[in-house]
């Protein structure tokens, strides 16, 4: 058998409970995962050396380690906040907090979704995000942490991350692979890994389901082994073409569906470099894809909690992120330390 792909979570799957890095990784090390992806520096209590280093010696001392992350670092896009200043003074605050606990790679992202349809398209965020990455080049080398730009919730297509890697520089910034957010610019998961394997240094892996509805199809995000992605032959070729890259999931659950209306002209605005065959694909996947047939709880909605809700979202986050360690182990053939 191959040898298994090491197995970790990242921490925004349990974002209800509000834990920081020390009892994000006790929890990692009773659930005998291999890693842990740190995805905001909100995770840590204190970007000072001496909390930093006992971060790193704990997950030392669990064998488990650490991928590390920050958030949005374009400028230009909708999701952009200066609170830790300026694009470039994010990165490199991030890398420093990544190089202190041990990280090799560090997930941030462009935007999101509202980006596309903004003056210039995705065309003007990307190349704001290509000129704020050039003036990092050399702290990110020093550091030995590479910058891993996701494909985050609706901002960028498998190709446009590509052209985004490969205008900047391989030499430090490579690709945070996420299979959920495809959905929302009309991708199958497939495709974003074969366009992206070769760049991935981190993932965040989750399952989707995917269905036809009047005005294209809708999607909603589900635990792993619930959904439509076809995680056969993705494993197969993740094995082949990334198989360095831990296999972080990310559970996200609670959420209702979202309908994208591919039918519509109006839709298409967002796409203008749309390719044909890669849309064909997705529409396979949502021919044959279907609804969510089991019970979810849907709050988990920015400005709409309600109090009530709280705890069962926390269990429920617990649980799916649970039997999702339990499908990738058993179906997958992730996961190192379990095996042990």
């Amino acid at each position: 058998m191959d040898s298994p792909i090491r197995l970790g979570f990242d921490s925004y799957s349990l974002r209800a409970w509000k834990w920081k890095a020390p009892k994000l990784i006790d929890y990692a090390a009773t659930q005998k995962l291999d890693s842990i992806q740190l995805s905001s520096i909100g995770d840590y209590e204190s970007f000072e050396p001496p909390y930093l280093r006992d971060v790193r010696e704990q997950a030392a001392r669990a064998g488990i380690s650490i991928d590390g992350g920050i958030g949005c670092i374009c400028p230009t896009s909708k999701s952009w906040s200066n609170r830790y200043g300026t694009p470039s003074q994010y990165l490199e605050l991030g890398l420093r907090v990544c190089k202190a606990v041990g990280a090799k790679s560090m997930r941030c992202f462009l935007g999101a979704s509202a980006d596309r349809l903004a003056p210039g398209g995705i065309d003007r965020h990307i190349e704001e995000t290509i000129k704020v990455l050039k003036t990092v080049r050399q702290p990110a080398l020093d550091s030995g942490v590479i910058i891993a730009v996701e494909n985050h919730s609706g901002d960028m297509q498998a190709r446009e991350l590509r052209m985004l890697i490969e205008t900047v520089g391989k030499d430090f910034v490579g690709a945070c692979l996420d299979t959920g957010n495809p959905m929302w610019v009309v991708e199958n998961p497939l495709v974003t890994l074969e366009v992206l394997a070769p760049y991935t240094v981190t993932t965040h892996i989750r399952d989707s389901v995917v269905f036809e509805h009047p005005r294209g199809a809708a999607a909603q995000w589900v635990a792993l082994g619930q959904g439509c992605v076809d995680w056969q032959p993705f494993m197969k070729m993740y094995r082949e073409r990334c198989p360095a890259a831990v296999m972080q999931l990310e559970n996200i659950t609670g959420r209702p569906p979202q309908v994208l209306p591919y039918l519509e002209a109006e839709f298409w605005k967002a796409f203008p470099h749309a390719n044909a065959g890669e849309f064909a694909r997705f529409v396979a996947m949502a021919r044959s894809g279907r609804p969510l047939m089991g019970p979810m709880v849907v709050e988990d909605v920015t400005g709409q909690q309600v109090p009530e809700f709280e705890a069962a979202l926390r269990a429920q986050q617990l649980h799916d992120l649970e039997r999702g360690f339990e499908f990738a182990r058993r179906v997958l053939g992730a996961g190192v330390r379990w095996r042990a």
